[in-house]
């Protein structure tokens, strides 16, 4: 499902319009990635999406990596990563009965 779908899909279950459930979607992004961008890297940041789960920040740690084309070693930095853990009631949702 890309955008426009999730937009057209909102608006007709919610009875708004278009225009308005994009915006809200755009804002909640802006929100969202604030959020988790403005926290302590060295402390794992979430935020909670009802009924969907959890973003998460978490560290990768600095690794050595090889090179695909060269086969050289290369220096992989430190990075916050965001991950997705998906909650009770969407897994219930995607697997019924289990």
């Amino acid at each position: 499902m890309n955008k426009t779908e999730l937009i057209t899909a909102i608006a007709a279950d919610i009875n708004l319009q278009k225009a308005v459930v994009e915006s809200v979607l755009e804002s909640a992004a802006r929100v969202i990635a604030a959020h988790l961008a403005g926290a302590d890297p060295h402390t794992d940041a979430e935020v909670a999406l009802p009924g969907l789960g959890k973003l998460k920040t978490t560290t990768r740690a600095a690794r050595t990596g090889r090179n695909p084309q060269t086969g050289a070693e290369i220096q992989i930095p430190e990075r916050v990563a965001v991950k997705f853990a998906a909650g009770k009631a969407l897994d219930e949702a995607i697997n019924p009965g289990q």
